[in-house]
Formats: C-alpha cells, sequence, structure tokens
C-alpha cells in the first residue's frame, strides 16, 4: 500500500505518489504482491483510519498489519497507535539498529503480553487482535532513503 503522504514525514522528504508507486512496483517482484494505492482512493491519511476503512469495506477479510521495527519504534507518535494494535494482528520484520530498540521501546512493553511466539506465525491472521509477533527473519537493510539516494545519483 503506498501512502499519499506519511504524516509524520515533510513533503519536501518524499517523492510525489506516482514515483513512489512505480518504485514499488518495481520492487514487488513476487506476484503475490499486489501495489495498491487504495489509500488514496478511500481518502485516508492515518493508519488507524485507513484500517477502520478497510475493515468497513471488506468485511469478509483478515487483515495483518505488516511493518519494520523502525515503525515499532515510532507508533507512539502515531494517531490511535493503541487502537491499531487492537484492530489487527501486527507482523513486524527486523530493521538493522532499529530492533533491539523498538523490542524494548514503548509499543512493546505496552503489548508485551500480546506477543505471540514466532512458532505461531501462520496463525496470526485468524488470530483476535490485540496479537502481533516480531518475525525472525534476516533483516533488510533496503530502506526509502537509501533508494532516492540511488535514484538521484543515477539522474
Amino acid at each position: 500500500m503506498v501512502s499519499p503522504q506519511n504524516p509524520l514525514k515533510s513533503t519536501n522528504d518524499m517523492n510525489d505518489f506516482n514515483t513512489r508507486k512505480t518504485s514499488a512496483e518495481a520492487i514487488a517482484d513476487d506476484p503475490r504482491i499486489v501495489v495498491s494505492e487504495i489509500e488514496l482512493e478511500l481518502g485516508t491519511l492515518f493508519t488507524v483510519d485507513t484500517l477502520q476503512a478497510l475493515r468497513k469495506k471488506f468485511p469478509e477479510h483478515r487483515f495483518v498489519w505488516l511493518m519494520g521495527a523502525d515503525n515499532l519504534r515510532q507508533i507512539p507518535k502515531w494517531r490511535g497507535w493503541r487502537q491499531i494494535f487492537r484492530m489487527v494482528p501486527i507482523a513486524i520484520f527486523p530493521r538493522p539498529a532499529y530492533s533491539g530498540r523498538a523490542l524494548a521501546g514503548k509499543a512493546s512493553r505496552r503489548f508485551k503480553r500480546f506477543r505471540v511466539k514466532s512458532t505461531r506465525g501462520p496463525r496470526l491472521p485468524n488470530m483476535r487482535p490485540p496479537a502481533w509477533i516480531f518475525l525472525r527473519t534476516k533483516p533488510d537493510t533496503t530502506s526509502a532513503t537509501r533508494i532516492r539516494a540511488k535514484l538521484a545519483r543515477k539522474k
């Protein structure tokens, strides 16, 4: 899902929507990944509002919110962050330099008792929230900042 605008970032720090969508499509090289602009279609800006709209629009679907450890670290700055944890199960990917701090951070501490063992990951979509898992995968060093810098050098 390509967001029209991250409320925590300046528009100066982001490429325009179409550039970011095209970049996401180029990176998503798995046929199971569909790059969506549904947040633009729904007219939502905040994750909590997007999740509410998605649940209303697709009541028969089960959603899992995917995010990196960098976002777990900063989620307490998000509007309705506690509500997000109570709306959908969450899967968190490790990110270099963030994982340890994220797991010791405010959100992890607040929802500690709802953390699911990684062996139960396949069941996450069927779990009643709050439920969250920290995935034990090789950390991906890709970052939007690095992608933008690489594209700028090519220009």
